[in-house]
């Protein structure tokens, strides 16, 4: 039985039922790719071949550096390939540096109003105030580092900016 010179089809006529080649046709010639071309990998039947490549984006790994505070801070400076970005580790420092502080101006608010207990209920306006003004500058910080933006923090951008660069 002959098969198809072109896609290798069963031919059972004169013609290829796959292709239509005729049987005395030669087998058609690849083009020569350009060198350096690798062809994509075969994909699976049905599956569209996704051109793009495996990972975030730099403006997403830096977004992703204040989401969940010092720990994807951490996570972003020994994952690689973001550790050996220095834009994505300047984020990731000033997230840790960022968390740190935040975390211990709360823990001293709390030391002074448990010394206090009576300014504890004049204070609790003052308390949703600062957790209202940290949250939309975690919002802005996010927003800074997904548009590209190096925004330093006071004292803290240049800390982190200095640990990006060892």
């Amino acid at each position: 039985m002959p098969f198809c010179a072109n896609c290798g089809t069963n031919m059972t006529g004169t013609f290829c039922p796959n292709c239509g080649t005729p049987a005395s046709a030669p087998p058609a010639a690849a083009p020569n790719p350009p060198s350096g071309f690798a062809p994509p990998p075969p994909t699976p039947q049905g599956a569209p071949y996704n051109a793009q490549p495996a990972g975030l984006s730099e403006n997403a790994a830096c977004t992703l550096c204040y989401i969940v505070g010092f720990v994807t801070g951490i996570i972003f400076l020994v994952m690689a390939p973001y550790n050996a970005n220095p834009r994505v580790k300047f984020h990731a420092w000033q997230s840790i540096f960022f968390n740190i502080a935040w975390i211990a101006f709360w823990m001293a608010i709390n030391v002074l109003t448990s010394m206090a207990h009576i300014f504890a209920l004049v204070l609790l306006p003052i308390y949703a105030l600062i957790s209202f003004a940290g949250f939309l500058f975690w919002l802005f910080l996010m927003w800074k580092a997904y548009s590209g933006e190096n925004f330093e923090i006071p004292v803290i951008g240049p800390l982190a900016r200095q640990q990006a660069a060892k």
